[in-house]
């Protein structure tokens, strides 16, 4: 495949990988989205030209994937639209590397093995995707595991493999489908077999553990309350209206805890003004003190000594009233609140300037309730599952995730947000319970499937019960060293598959 039709196919494969996603997209796309890609990748020999096809790959996908950035910048940072698209189209440039990346490698490894070369690309690609979740503080949003979500018998592979896992069979089926098409008859029924072998047995444990189902009856039953409190983003930091925000946080609770909540979950950033520094913080204090309630909620804490620090935090109070754990916001946004490379990106300053600069926490600490532990991540750390991971090997029993999504409006970030949070439930085996400002809050069981939820901008308390759940998944056991494999694996592909260097003539 040459000149247009190549580039053509590329920017396609970058299409049906942002339709692979909500709110417009469907789970089918993934499983077809790189077909164009490799097919257009699998004869060319020149590296050059596999990335510039990627890039464009990946320019289609994350520009699909990510428009909402724009909108975040221009509504609440005050930039000028073109401003906007600019930031906007850096950081999807700088994601599009990713894609580029992988271009090349399958080109390189093509050249070595022909066709059969295609075969390797769930490896490559994942290899990608775990640089996208570490380098420069890492964002890994959307990662292609994520589409399947919804689709809960193959996302039972991930209480196995994580969303590494679901990665690396998406991307086999589309590498054995392009296969097919292009490569030598006598590969294809096989290659097809074996496709069609691994998706029945992933299928068929997904259904088996569904059926199952043992984690909604185990463990010690907890009802908590969930509170969207909805306050519009430009109204939450008004200091007349702290009073009025404070009265309605107030009002959801003592519903939820009429209603028998145990533990009330307020959002990120939920009070109009640092906790531990305000005289309202005791008006919180008795709240919980006379529902008698353990009661966790997003403020941030300020702290002077040995230097300035500015945390974005999840404070835990007991029945008691009394501070039983903080916990610090350790992944912080980029462009939301640091500037990465500020030196060089001065002219963004301005989007931080309203929350100024936030310090990374660095425990991973869990917070008691009673005599059980939980967790509580901040906004869009629940898309690290590391981190998760790590709450849960310090004892967390219930998955926590307040958030304050307001700055996405009617995008399909909140969409996208929530269904990745989801993820980490079947990751862990362990039930999630989210707690967004102004949406998407609600309850996800051990299995991915969505017990309740909200909608978007509506002001509502869900009061559900859960189950405190201490054991642990083989994801939970063994984390993403099989992810780690596939980049070995890529690693040693590169050495072998690069070509030999030339002696030169005595």
């Amino acid at each position: 495949m040459h000149g247009g039709r190549a580039f053509a196919a590329a920017g396609l494969s970058g299409a049906l990988l942002a339709l692979s996603f909500p709110t417009f997209g469907h789970p089918a796309s993934a499983w077809v989205a790189c077909i164009p890609l490799l097919i257009a990748l699998h004869d060319i020999k020149s590296v050059r030209r596999a990335f510039w096809l990627g890039l464009t790959t990946g320019a289609v996908y994350f520009g699909g994937t990510l428009p909402w950035l724009t909108a975040v910048m221009v509504s609440f940072a005050g930039f000028p639209q073109l401003l906007g698209v600019l930031i906007n189209g850096l950081l999807v440039a700088y994601l599009a590397l990713f894609p580029a990346a992988f271009a090349v490698m399958v080109v390189v490894l093509c050249r070595r093995l022909g066709s059969l070369g295609l075969l390797g690309a769930a490896p490559l690609w994942l290899t990608t995707e775990l640089g996208r979740l570490w380098i420069l503080g890492g964002f890994p949003w959307e990662l292609i595991g994520y589409s399947q979500t919804d689709v809960l018998p193959v996302a039972q592979l991930a209480s196995l493999f994580g969303v590494h896992g679901i990665t690396l069979l998406v991307l086999f089926v589309n590498s054995v489908l392009a296969l097919a098409l292009v490569g030598p008859a006598r590969y294809r029924l096989r290659a097809l077999a074996a496709a069609g072998g691994v998706g029945v047995v992933v299928v068929a444990f997904g259904m088996a553990r569904l059926a199952d189902n043992r984690l909604v009856q185990a463990g010690d039953p907890l009802r908590v309350g969930l509170i969207q409190g909805n306050i519009p983003q430009d109204q939450k930091w008004d200091g007349d209206r702290e009073a009025q925000i404070l009265t309605r946080y107030s009002e959801l609770s003592r519903q939820s805890t009429a209603a028998g909540a145990e533990l009330v979950v307020w959002p990120e950033s939920a009070t109009p003004f640092s906790f531990e520094s305000h005289p309202a913080s005791e008006d919180i204090r008795r709240l919980a003190r006379d529902a008698g309630v353990d009661l966790v909620f997003g403020s941030t804490q300020l702290r002077l000594e040995p230097e300035f620090q500015l945390f974005n935090a999840a404070f835990a109070l007991n029945p008691k009233g009394e501070t039983s754990a903080v916990y610090h916001k350790m992944h912080l946004v980029p462009f939301g609140e640091y500037v990465p490379f500020r030196s060089l990106l001065s002219f963004v300053g301005p989007l931080v300037e309203a929350v100024g600069p936030f310090s990374p926490g660095l425990r991973a600490n869990t917070i008691p309730v009673g005599s059980h532990l939980i967790s509580a991540a901040i906004c869009y750390e629940v898309i690290y599952p590391a981190l998760i991971r790590d709450f849960v090997r310090n004892g967390s029993e219930l998955l926590v995730a307040i958030t304050n999504d307001a700055w996405y409006e009617r995008s399909a970030a909140p969409h996208q947000h929530f269904q990745q949070a989801a993820m980490r439930a079947i990751e862990q085996g362990r039930y999630l319970v989210r707690a967004a400002n102004t949406g998407i809050s609600g309850v996800v069981d051990p299995y991915g499937r969505v017990v309740a939820r909200s909608e978007l901008f509506e002001t509502t308390v869900i009061t559900e019960n859960v189950r405190l759940l201490r054991g642990l998944t083989f994801y939970g056991r063994v984390g993403d060293v099989p992810a780690y494999l596939s980049l070995l694996l890529t690693g040693v592909a590169m050495v072998v598959a690069r070509p030999p260097r030339r002696r030169a003539s005595a």
